[in-house]
């Protein structure tokens, strides 16, 4: 039987696209990379991927998963074969179950974050992932990218949120993992060997996530300050004065706002005078679950203290919900403008908190010694230690004159961020961008390991190929 046909059989005529249809899933949403599909194939159940991926077994076509399609590093893309199968898994979008007394949902790949908190807090119910994708990237690319977040200090990647998954296998098998245990000692943790694979071993079909109570009341409040180091030491007094009710400490760099507000008028820094054009920024947020009095006090103690003794320069505490959201949308919009402005070279690094003044300092005077007139846009996760270290062209150099550079610009951030005790992904994946930069920075023992997984997993090397590892040979 014709591949295709077969294909159309399981999901219908309507969920095979080819030719012009299938295009706008074979770009990222960076749009550095392109790729072409023999077909992009959308399945509605656990069953019909299963099937799929069978029958991609059989005529040894290579599968890529694909969810929302927002990832930043080319780990959703075929290739330019034009054999690969995109596996489009966003009807894959039901909330199976909510269970309240376990502090458990059971949600499909192809949900929407956005959505898959809202059905959360319908329940009453905190799920407490967030980023600034969440309208429009799904839980199963954000299990298979470990996705991370803004409140990833108080609440831990994907991986500590969810349970328990269900997988189909490279070879089209079901794994039926969908625990909702917080202790399971049964041999080898399945579960955490999928998520962050970047759906090399299989495709996460869905899966069993924590819950927490709703905070009842959350303070909000953007610090300008002088330094990182003084971002440092406050996320030191914020941790020691809130504790686990710290939720969000978000760094930004003043160039980050002035592209916000360049490329969205509507949107603006609520500071005036010099503080307006401060060269940092922190984005605070405490959760109680007291009172909106308790929180405000605690939050007016820590804050107030530390203009006092001039680690902080000035704060804007948001007196209501929309304020707290106004904020919110200033770090959010930053990506957008980045992309609104051109391509950039974006680096997603982790770094220990005590180096990261060390690092950012260090490593913008090696960039503007080795390509003067770059400009550098910083702004990250403070508080577990993720930053997005991005470079932007500035008025001296092109969009293509900058990224013909790519390479060096990477392997001088990369070998300082390794210098310094840091790793070159955090929370987007590895993907094409970073695969063949990963054994520079990974003994032989480990990537030894994980190509030993890869083979037992997935022999025939056909999922996902050509992502976080550079592939053995052709999958065929």
């Amino acid at each position: 039987m014709d591949q295709l046909q077969a294909l159309r059989d399981i999901v219908g005529t309507a969920n095979v696209l080819t030719g012009s249809d299938a295009e706008p899933y074979s770009v990222d949403w960076r749009e550095r990379y392109h790729g072409r599909a023999l077909a992009v194939v959308r399945p509605g159940t656990t069953g019909e991927v299963a099937a799929v991926v069978r029958v991609c077994a059989a005529a040894g076509n290579p599968i890529v998963p694909q969810g929302g399609n927002t990832g930043l590093c080319g780990g959703a893309t075929p290739d330019a074969s034009g054999r690969a199968v995109i596996l489009s898994l966003r009807r894959l979008n039901r909330v199976r179950a909510i269970d309240t007394d376990n502090d458990t949902m059971e949600v499909e790949a192809g949900c929407v974050l956005q959505a898959v908190q809202q059905a959360a807090r319908a329940a009453g119910r905190l799920f407490p992932l967030s980023l600034a994708a969440e309208g429009s990237c799904t839980i199963g690319g954000n299990l298979a990218t470990n996705a991370g977040g803004t409140q990833v200090l108080r609440y831990g990647n994907m991986r500590e949120l969810a349970l328990g998954l269900e997988v189909v296998t490279a070879d089209g098998e079901v794994w039926h993992g969908l625990r909702g245990l917080r202790k399971d000692n049964t041999g080898y943790d399945l579960r955490d060997l999928f998520i962050g694979s970047e759906g090399t071993l299989g495709v996460i079909t869905a899966a069993t996530l924590k819950l927490f109570p709703l905070p009842v009341a959350r303070c909000t409040a953007l610090l300008a300050l002088e330094s990182i180091a003084a971002a440092v030491t406050l996320l030191g007094r914020a941790r020691a004065g809130f504790g686990a009710a710290l939720t969000g400490f978000e760094l930004i760099e003043r160039h980050c706002l002035q592209l916000v507000t360049g490329c969205f008028p509507q949107q603006r820094v609520p500071f005036d005078g010099a503080s307006a054009n401060a060269p940092w920024y922190v984005l605070l947020e405490l959760s109680d679950s007291e009172s909106e009095a308790h929180a405000r006090g605690r939050f007016e103690v820590v804050v107030g203290a530390a203009i006092e003794d001039g680690c902080v320069i000035d704060a804007v505490i948001a007196q209501s919900l929309a304020q707290s959201h106004a904020l919110w949308h200033l770090r959010e919009s930053i990506p957008l403008a980045e992309k609104q402005s051109g391509k950039s070279i974006k680096h997603d690094v982790s770094i220990p908190v005590s180096r990261m003044a060390e690092f950012v300092e260090g490593t913008n005077a090696a960039l503007q010694a080795a390509f003067p007139g770059i400009v550098n846009v910083i702004f990250g996760h403070l508080g577990d230690g993720n930053l997005h270290y991005n470079v932007a062209c500035g008025a001296q150099w092109g969009e293509a004159q900058l990224l013909a550079r790519q390479e060096d610009v990477y392997a001088l951030v990369h070998d300082r961020v390794h210098a310094a005790g840091g790793s070159i992904s955090a929370e987007h994946g590895i993907g094409q961008l970073k695969r063949d930069a990963l054994p520079r920075y990974k003994g032989a023992v480990e990537m030894a390991l994980m190509h030993t997984i890869k083979a037992a997993l997935d022999p025939a090397g056909r999922m996902n190929p050509g992502k976080v590892l550079a592939a053995a040979g052709p999958a065929g």
